[in-house]
């Protein structure tokens, strides 16, 4: 007696499943904006808003508007993990790379084993994670230099149910008032303080563990730090990344375009359109970038640190 085989799944099965989910998702969307909108009529509920508008208070000393440096590390934190999204779906995806890299073992970083040979994408995908890194800890320097850090990290624990009071006001679509330049809305403040301070080391352990940089002799360690843990967590925060950069980008833009621009790009609180004209210099930059990663260019690149072949 035979048993049954699975049927291979069809692009046109795929297609159907996508028309299905489509309005499967849009229809799970208005019925959350209809609960929200039901729970902001009840009593309790405004009370609770009232009592909560959805911002907590920052300390007395704490800094008004958006020094210099934080525009320029907005800018290159978003340029680097742009292509850290790109190249780590490469690695991940790539079957056949296009070149491979192996590291001169000459200079400051010298082994006693052999450099590993490695695929070019994976090359570039670990030297993007290199300057990430630094860009972050100059930013994390600054944060904590110029009293930044006061906006992005909780110094209450009313900053819960401030941040569940404007989770229901954007539900709603009932949106709470912006003000960037002074004070984020408490959602807004957990959202950053998990980006920057979970959700990046979380990224940069996990990587540190899946590669060649990771002691492989040091037992006690890898049992305490298995490599299978590490593969299941760096994927979802990838994909925590690129749904943060989603939403992000498009507050920014639902929430009064050119004064947000201005903030993060040009470093005042107006709705002219100077910030705008940088944002868009930027785009520029990180779209050319984007299509200019590519094996013809990254490998003079790469020759400069190590060897390349095919």
């Amino acid at each position: 007696m035979s048993t049954p085989t699975k049927k291979p799944r069809t692009a046109a099965g795929k297609r159907s499943r996508l028309y299905w989910a489509v309005p499967a998702v849009l229809g799970g969307l208005v019925l959350v904006v209809l609960v929200a909108k039901w729970l902001m009529g009840l009593p309790a509920v405004a009370s609770f808003v009232a009592d909560y508008p959805g911002h907590s208070e920052l300390p007395d000393n704490a800094p008004v508007g958006f020094p210099a440096w934080l525009a320029w590390q907005h800018f290159l934190n978003a340029f680097f993990l742009l292509l850290i999204i790109r190249t780590g779906w490469q690695v991940r995806t790539t079957t056949r790379p296009s070149g491979h890299w192996t590291r001169n073992n000459k200079g400051l970083i010298k082994t006693k084993n052999p450099p590993t040979k490695i695929s070019l994408e994976l090359w570039f995908h670990l030297t993007l994670d290199v300057l990430w890194i630094l860009n972050g800890l100059v930013f994390a320097v600054l944060l904590f230099a110029t009293g930044q850090w006061m906006r992005i990290v909780p110094t209450s624990w009313d900053v819960i149910p401030n941040a569940l009071s404007a989770a229901l006001q954007y539900a709603s679509l009932d949106w709470p008032t912006e003000n960037g330049w002074v004070n984020y809305n408490a959602l807004q403040l957990l959202s950053y303080f998990g980006t920057v301070f979970i959700a990046a080391p979380l990224a940069f352990v996990t990587g540190l563990r899946m590669s060649g940089a990771w002691p492989k002799k040091a037992a006690g360690l890898n049992r305490a730090f298995p490599i299978e843990w590490a593969r299941a967590v760096h994927f979802p925060v990838m994909i925590y990344f690129v749904a943060f950069i989603a939403v992000h980008v498009f507050l920014v833009l639902a929430t009064g375009a050119l004064r947000n621009l201005n903030h993060m790009y040009g470093v005042r609180d107006d709705d002219g359109w100077f910030g705008f004209w940088i944002f868009l210099a930027s785009v520029v930059v990180m779209v050319a970038a984007w299509f200019l990663a590519r094996p013809l260019f990254l490998r003079p690149i790469a020759s400069l640190m190590g060897k390349v072949s095919r």
